[in-house]
């Protein structure tokens, strides 16, 4: 494990270091919308489909269209076209690898809405290991020997591409 650098006879310190290239502000700067996510959760369940999508979220369809294709500008989402007998050409919405690496996100977003916002018992849906149907939970691990991890148990240190603020 890294260990992070000791300045001055003390381990650094976040507040030292410019927020610029925060990775939680750059991710909202994509996802920080209520019908983003909720873009993303449908297209987790298996919604494609552009009418669908709509029907189920009750979005203005111009916002809809809006979110989408912010989503697929941002390399989230890929449009495929697919034709019904008889109809025009229209698009289906994918998600890419890199909308799939997305799945984490919403399963934390699922599992506090669970426990904090719907009573208890009453969550409206629950994930479950495709194969086997056991129930699944999201849950923090520390590398080499695979122990949960608590919220507890963590502190941010600056990374490899932290930047130090200038001093005045």
């Amino acid at each position: 494990m890294r260990e992070p650098p000791v300045t001055g006879g003390r381990s650094p310190d976040l507040r030292d270091y410019e927020t610029s290239n925060c990775p939680v502000a750059g991710a909202m700067d994509i996802l920080g919308e209520k019908w983003t996510l909720l873009v993303l959760r449908d297209l987790f369940a298996g919604v494609r489909r552009f009418d669908e999508m709509q029907a189920r979220l009750g979005a203005p369809r111009a916002l809809l269209s809006k979110r989408l294709r912010r989503l697929e500008d941002a390399g989230i989402v890929q449009r495929v076209a697919y034709r019904e007998p008889g109809a025009r050409a229209r698009h289906e919405y994918r998600l890419t690898d890199k909308g799939k690496d997305l799945n984490t996100i919403l399963v934390a977003l699922k599992e506090w809405g669970d426990r904090w916002v719907n009573a208890p018992g009453r969550a409206p849906t629950d994930l479950v290991d495709r194969e086997t149907g056991a129930p699944v939970r999201l849950a923090l691990v520390r590398g080499g020997d695979g122990r949960e991890v608590t919220a507890r148990d963590l502190r941010m240190v600056p990374g490899p591409g932290a930047i130090p603020k200038r001093q005045a």
